[in-house]
């Protein structure tokens, strides 16, 4: 189902979590809200899901409204027929994994025999069929996250909304699980909101990623567009680009980077009281591997060897430091204290403003709470 948030302002006092958001997700699709703690991604969700008041706006599920400030509609959680999985896993060890996952139809007084249907059918499909009759305490912690899911999925309900999941696996066993989330969520077209502040993780589940500065979505498009055209340095610094350089400007298409006399030729750009030169280490090439864009003369600082790749810290005229990517195809060929030759080509260069232009300022008012009744 689609979900419709409009308006939607969440204050505790002074402070303002989220602020006038509005955001549509499709039918079956899956959008990811992005961002540091304290932005307002999980406070978003929680309005959704009923677990906090909101201050003003309307929130819709197909053409089900759950709150709505101006008319005094608030649903509460438990029907707004919403699955909801948490960072932790929520797990009665008492119990077994059937149990658990039986544990909703059991208040919803689902008789016995679809109820059984339905959880082994769910079990089924998170893969842990055979652990029906398992202790949840002897389950791994990719297990039970997948109990945890299937708890929520065994309710059909209208959407799904999953508060970083995967924070508390390790590594190998999150990007397994991401895998099977998204393969989850395609085939049963679950309309579906994922909140992290793992970039590589929104990139990998997302139809489109809501990218949420200040209590307000900053950007928002399909991963491939987020990851590419990054609106500000801020948002580009978060995603991982690497080399984030102030520069001031020189003309339309040349930036000087600040404290040097280095000027770099860049893409076309607009103008901004701070701009910042994003650049990703992986564009950076030894300059007798490519031809044309920049060739710049930098000194090695560190190198920082990660097995198939290094990582080397060179600094430029004037001071500033880069990141670049080196592997056994194509190291540097040099130790620190050593001069390197580097080329990085116009287009790989991004001239950003700091942050995005809409971002709250300061001195924005503040909103007086509204109560609204529950209905």
């Amino acid at each position: 189902m689609q979900i419709t948030v409009e308006g939607l302002t969440l204050q505790y006092g002074d402070n303002v979590a989220v602020r006038d958001m509005d955001l549509t997700i499709g039918e079956g699709e899956s959008v990811v809200l992005l961002g540091q703690s304290g932005c307002g991604k999980t406070s978003t969700m929680r309005c959704i899901a009923g677990l906090e008041t909101p201050t003003t706006g309307r929130i819709t599920v197909g053409e089900r409204v759950l709150f709505d400030a101006a008319k005094g509609i608030n649903r509460p959680s438990h029907r707004r027929n919403i699955g909801m999985v948490f960072q932790s896993y929520a797990i009665w060890p008492h119990m077994t994994v059937f149990e658990n996952v039986a544990f909703p139809l059991t208040m919803q007084r689902t008789g016995k025999a679809d109820a059984r249907r339905r959880v082994m059918e769910t079990l089924e499909l998170v893969g842990l069929a055979e652990f029906a009759d398992r202790g949840a305490s002897k389950l791994s912690g990719g297990q039970m996250q997948r109990v945890a899911l299937a708890r929520s999925v065994v309710m059909q309900p209208s959407i799904m909304l999953l508060d970083e999941p995967l924070s508390n696996l390790d590594a190998r066993l999150r990007h397994r699980l991401r895998g099977d989330l998204r393969e989850l969520q395609q085939q049963l077209g679950l309309t579906s909101v994922y909140v992290t502040h793992d970039q590589e993780e929104a990139l990998a589940l997302a139809d489109r990623i809501a990218m949420m500065q200040h209590g307000r979505i900053v950007q928002i498009g399909a991963p491939d567009e987020i990851y590419n055209r990054p609106r500000s340095a801020s948002i580009a610094d978060f995603l991982g680009v690497g080399n984030i350089i102030e520069v001031e400007p020189v003309d339309a298409t040349h930036v000087r980077v600040a404290g040097s006399e280095l000027t770099l030729q860049v893409p076309a750009y607009e103008r901004a009281p701070e701009l910042r030169a994003c650049i990703r280490g992986e564009d950076i090439l030894v300059a007798e591997d490519a031809t044309g864009g920049n060739e710049i003369t930098a000194t090695v600082v560190t190198r920082e060897f990660l097995g198939a790749s290094a990582i080397y810290r060179v600094e430029l005229p004037g001071g500033a430091q880069l990141e670049v990517y080196g592997s056994k195809h194509r190291p540097l060929h040099a130790g620190a204290g050593q001069e390197v030759r580097l080329r990085i080509a116009v287009d790989a260069i991004q001239v950003l403003p700091l942050d995005v232009d809409d971002s709250p300022r300061a001195d924005v008012p503040t909103i007086a709470h509204q109560a609204v009744s529950v209905g």
